[in-house]
């Protein structure tokens, strides 16, 4: 067996932060000592859930705008980077961000040396298009030692586009944050997982990318969430559990990241890169893709 030419360990935490100023700082400073415990099990890329430092549930759009902060000069972040830089992790994390008299639900991505990027999410889930601005990042891939690295929101699982974006721009792993809700029954199979588990698998599945997705639990304001996290494989099975729907957790994967570049060719005659149909896809939707990176 050949040695990982990438190994990672990834670890997605599962947490319950609240929305209320009063609870900013007991949201961070729990972030922090999960993440610290994610670090000293090993991992050196840790996934936080969607809007991880400030609650989700906001009141109004003033409420929203006081829970918000820059990026990546807002204190949650700057915190963020120096237990990045501190441990030599890889963190990914969800936040209300603020520019100008703007509000997005932005994820970022931090690492040993500071702050790598961000994405603002570009689909919006129910009241949060009452606060927030649709995202305006696209769907970026950043480049990092240990392998590319992408994210998406919650409710973007739902669209397709924005996994199969991603793969197509090369990316190695896919860091998802997400604030899972209870909607109308069934809510979970016979398996007990629920509809998000399996599209992330889906999406993982269908596009050759690992997916670590993080989401949150608890009860907040007249909203309930899910859990239910979990890391998927490039053939889209979790690795090891899936999280429960209503306890704190942090679950860990050993990874090789940069595998995910070596499509598996599922027999002689067909593999899920070679054998899409961009001649189709692009005349259909009205436009011409950009090259994919090569994998």
């Amino acid at each position: 067996m050949s040695e990982p030419t990438s190994p990672a360990r990834v670890a997605v935490i599962q947490f319950n932060p609240q929305v209320g100023i009063a609870n900013r700082s007991d949201n961070l400073h729990q972030s922090l000592v999960l993440a610290t415990e994610a670090a000293k099990g090993g991992a050196n890329l840790i996934v936080l859930p969607e809007l991880s430092n400030c609650g989700y549930f906001f009141s109004s759009r003033q409420d929203a705008f006081d829970h918000a902060e820059a990026v990546p000069s807002g204190p949650s972040v700057r915190e963020w980077i120096d237990f990045a830089c501190k441990h030599q992790v890889y963190l990914v994390a969800g936040l209300s961000e603020i520019d100008g008299m703007q509000l997005f639900n932005t994820a970022v991505l931090l690492g040993p040396n500071g702050f790598i990027g961000k994405y603002r999410k570009a689909h919006l889930w129910n009241l949060e298009k009452l606060w927030f601005t649709p995202g305006d990042t696209g769907f970026p891939v950043f480049e990092t030692p240990i392998g590319r690295i992408g994210m998406l929101i919650c409710w973007d699982i739902w669209f397709p586009e924005v996994p199969r974006i991603l793969s197509q721009q090369g990316a190695d792993i896919i860091c998802s944050v997400n604030n899972w809700v209870w909607t109308p029954p069934p809510l979970f199979d016979e398996a007990g997982k629920c509809m998000a588990s399996y599209l992330t698998m889906t999406a993982a599945h269908v596009n050759n990318v690992f997916i670590a997705a993080a989401s949150r639990i608890g009860e907040e304001r007249d909203a309930r969430y899910l859990g239910c996290s979990l890391i998927a494989g490039t053939n889209g099975w979790p690795i090891g559990a899936v999280a429960s729907a209503n306890r704190q957790e942090i679950l860990f994967a050993d990874i090789d990241i940069t595998s995910a570049r070596s499509a598996p060719i599922w027999n002689s005659l067909n593999d899920l890169q070679r054998d899409r149909r961009n001649d189709l896809y692009d005349q259909m939707l009205g436009y011409s893709q950009h090259p994919a990176l090569p994998r």
